[in-house]
């Protein structure tokens, strides 16, 4: 049942092609997601009511509907409106979106866990609320939220599985692609699960190391 060495090789450059998409969704994702994150998670934390409610159903949109959901309402969902985005556009904005309203919380979580005493102290030398927020806040919170946000990037890269719904020519499709045509989808799949192990164990060993530097910080 495991694809044979010919196979592999006949295989390859279309498992990798379809590798290179999930990549580069992610890489989109995540690259629009973040700020993102960093945006609603100040607006959850602002002082005006209006903000905090519109972050709130943003994050909680996001957070709450699953990925799939989101895929599919903004790939066959917007088009109803009379805004049709191709696949690769609506999988980048569905991720980002979901990108968005988890690294939030996270984000919004490193931000709260800094010590009191550090706000006082950027007020006592004269920091106003932005310049406290950038030489303060964010560097300190953005240390503390890098294992967590490091680990996220591996689920949205697994998420991007999700995709083949959509039509996006990415690793699943194209492993279904190959499975169709050969009817070897066990052994298609496998080769295509293999390539996901080989970006996932990676990172995740780099998230491990991440976590023990930054553990290892915080002691001093």
């Amino acid at each position: 049942m495991i694809p044979t060495y010919d196979e592999l090789v006949s295989w390859l450059p279309e498992l990798l092609s379809g590798l290179s998409i999930s990549l580069q969704v992610t890489a989109l994702s995540l690259a629009l997601g973040i700020p993102c994150g960093l945006v609603l998670a100040l607006g959850v934390l602002a002082k005006g009511k209006g903000t905090r409610i519109l972050a709130l159903f943003l994050v909680e949109v996001g957070r709450g509907a699953p990925a799939l959901v989101l895929l599919q309402f903004i790939y066959f969902g917007l088009p109803g409106t009379g805004l049709t985005l191709g696949s690769f556009s609506a999988a980048v904005i569905a991720l980002a979106w979901n990108t968005g309203a988890y690294t939030s919380e996270i984000i919004r979580a490193s931000l709260q866990s800094i010590a009191h005493g550090q706000r006082e102290a950027a007020v006592s030398i004269g920091l106003n609320r932005f310049d406290e927020l950038r030489y303060v806040l964010l560097p300190q919170g953005l240390r503390v939220a890098l294992p967590a946000l490091l680990g996220f990037s591996i689920l949205i890269f697994q998420g991007t599985s999700l995709c083949f719904t959509i039509a996006l020519p990415e690793l699943v499709s194209r492993a279904y692609e190959i499975g169709s045509t050969t009817f070897r989808y066990f052994p298609a799949l496998l080769a295509a699960g293999v390539l996901y192990a080989c970006i996932s164990i990676p990172a995740s060993l780099l998230v491990s190391h991440v976590e023990k530097r930054a553990g290892s910080h915080a002691q001093r």
